[in-house]
């Protein structure tokens, strides 16, 4: 089962090593800021097809969502 709060630290983590912004990730992902946002603050998960997006949105493989540093 995906932790929400886990998963996403590990975007919000991703995204600023990448130095992208909320914004950059919405418009990759065609939705809004409101959801990237939510998304990093654990209140909800992205859907399992819309991962393969946000990782290619990040320039990582799905894999690397899950793992923790």
């Amino acid at each position: 089962m995906i932790d929400p709060q886990k998963l996403g630290r590990r975007i919000s983590y991703l995204r600023h090593k990448a130095h992208l912004k909320q914004l950059d990730i919405a418009e990759r992902c065609f939705v809004s800021i409101q959801a990237v946002s939510k998304w990093e603050r654990g209140q909800c998960c992205p859907s399992l097809p819309m991962l393969d997006d946000i990782a290619s949105a990040l320039g990582v493989e799905i894999k690397d969502l899950f793992e923790e540093e």
